[in-house]
């Protein structure tokens, strides 16, 4: 089977139950300035990672934080089911937003890594 994709990580995501000590300790840590995003379901905080690199700080209910890769697809849907033959849980099924679509899954050595599919490629 070949891989869903060859190319890298292309979104970075902090998940925290504390967003203000996050933004504080990778500003002062690594220079990084969020810029805040108004978001439906809560705060988010924008981060210019480095060499067009982005991510962010997502504030949500979680036990531990925890950084998120996101690995664009060319199509969600058959990376989330090739996800689920090889063992993955399926921890967010694909949803559309604004500028694409993801999903995560749960790898079976316990990682967690989010599929994104860009708005500019067919679903």
């Amino acid at each position: 089977m070949a891989p869903v994709s060859s190319k890298p990580v292309v979104h970075l995501e902090l998940h925290t139950g504390d967003l203000q000590r996050a933004r504080t300790f990778y500003g002062q840590l690594c220079g990084w300035r969020p810029k805040r995003i108004d978001a439906s379901g809560g705060s988010y905080l924008a981060l210019e990672l480095g060499g067009g690199f982005g991510g962010g700080i997502v504030e949500c209910d979680t036990e531990r934080p925890l950084w998120l890769p996101y690995v664009e697809v060319a199509r969600i849907g058959e990376a989330t089911e090739r996800a689920r033959a090889l063992g993955a849980s399926v921890l967010l099924e694909p949803r559309e937003g604004p500028a694409g679509w993801r999903s995560v899954v749960a790898t079976p050595a316990s990682g967690e890594i989010a599929l994104w599919q860009p708005k500019e490629h067919p679903r």
